[in-house]
């Protein structure tokens, strides 16, 4: 058996509509959206996706209000992980364990709230919080699940706009494969919600979806459809060796088999279609799968016009008339999460590995004829045979692509 073959062992999450993953699963099959209208500081009313999840089970309210939102977030899904994971830390040597966490961004939302705070005192900087630094620094979501969980290997954040939960998990299997680490936690955070600057940009550029009613506003390949709905979020992974995975006689929800990112070279926010289809075939070649080969993609697909479009014309370069590949699109339910977009999507979808079902694609009333990709899977779940290939697509600003391909592990 080959010590490079790595899988997944443990999922932790808190989503727009669940905290943990099977209430995730069945929301996603159902088509229930949470997506809850806002009123955040300065901007004013807005769709959004907010997470609810036991912030104080697995740290102190004090040590909550020292750290960040995100820092939240990451602690509650590490632990998570690894209770779900049936995976006791010390299992590991501490200098073993490797955290890669990836994000869109970090530090606004402290940033705006200290600017906020010191208006009420004339903009004294005196009364600037001496938290900032730490709470503001690129690495403090990771840092702060080591500090929890006393981990002293490697930790950074993967800072790689909306492809950045994907690559936290291959920069997890590359740092695996060079046996650097021999586990790692890796996954994404999104706290965008907090931040008015996001909405703000998003809104001026035309790309902020409105609607009267929220759970209608995130709608993919809808004709309709007006902009992305901003989410919060988190997802973590325990990955290791498939070796140690036996051993210890996890359950495995996957085997990462193939990944890529590439860069479009073109434009600070408008996707290429052509860059995408790249990504997913340097994935699939080193899967060593054909396209007939994918049962179900999950795409990156938000809610914009162009980058709808943009990404089926990838999947048709790619798949052409594939009448074995299903699709679907979970920023339908929960929103853009941005930085934690890719994993929070892929933990929806692992579970037909094992059930066969595939989750809708909600709020499709009206297919963009540009968008009408075979096998789309639109309002209403499935089931099919059997599901044993998942490809997973993450896309996001200044032209950065990632594709991650997983496949269902059977004894092999």
């Amino acid at each position: 058996m080959e010590k490079s073959r790595i899988v997944i062992t443990g999922i932790g999450l808190a989503a727009p509509n669940a905290s943990t993953l099977k209430e995730y699963r069945e929301k996603l099959v159902h088509g229930t959206s949470e997506i809850k209208e806002i009123d955040l500081r300065y901007f004013g009313k807005a769709p959004a996706g907010i997470c609810s999840f036991p912030d104080t089970l697995y740290r102190k309210k004090k040590e909550n209000k020292k750290g960040t939102r995100a820092g939240c977030l990451g602690v509650y899904c590490a632990n998570e992980a690894l209770r779900d994971g049936n995976l006791d830390i010390s299992t590991y040597s501490p200098s073993r364990i490797g955290v890669y966490i990836g994000l869109t961004e970090h530090g606004t939302v402290e940033t705006e709230n200290e600017v906020y705070n010191i208006s009420k005192y004339d903009y004294n900087v005196d009364y600037w919080t001496h938290h900032h630094n730490p709470r503001t620094v690129l690495n403090n979501p990771a840092g702060e699940i080591t500090m929890n969980l006393g981990i002293t290997g490697p930790h950074y954040v993967i800072g790689a706009a909306c492809a950045a939960g994907n690559a936290s998990l291959i920069q997890a299997v590359q740092m695996l494969k060079l046996g650097e680490i021999d586990m790692a936690l890796a996954g994404g955070i999104s706290e965008s919600v907090g931040s008015f600057g996001i909405f703000a940009s998003f809104k001026a550029q035309g790309a902020l979806a409105e609607a009267d009613d929220p759970t209608l506003a995130s709608r993919p390949f809808d004709r309709d459809r007006n902009g992305i709905v901003i989410s919060e979020g988190a997802c973590i992974y325990t990955i290791e060796y498939l070796e140690k995975a036996l051993a210890r006689g996890a359950h495995i929800y996957g085997e990462i088999v193939g990944y890529a990112m590439n860069s479009d070279a073109m434009d600070f926010v408008l996707p290429y279609g052509k860059r995408q289809a790249e990504c997913m075939r340097l994935a699939l070649e080193r899967a060593n799968l054909q396209p007939d080969e994918i049962d179900l993609i999950n795409t990156h697909a938000t809610g914009t016009r162009q980058g709808d479009i943009e990404e089926c014309k990838a999947i048709r370069e790619v798949f052409g008339n594939s009448s074995s590949t299903y699709i679907n699109n979970t920023k339908s339910i929960i929103g853009h999460a941005m930085g934690a977009a890719g994993v929070l999507e892929l933990a929806g979808n692992l579970p037909s590995f094992d059930d066969g079902v595939i989750h809708p694609t909600i709020n499709i009333d009206n297919l963009d004829p540009e968008c009408a990709l075979d096998n789309l899977v639109i309002n209403k779940a499935i089931q099919v045979d059997s599901v044993a290939t998942l490809l997973n697509n993450s896309f996001g600003m200044v032209g950065i692509n990632s594709t991650v391909i997983v496949k269902k592990y059977t004894g092999d």
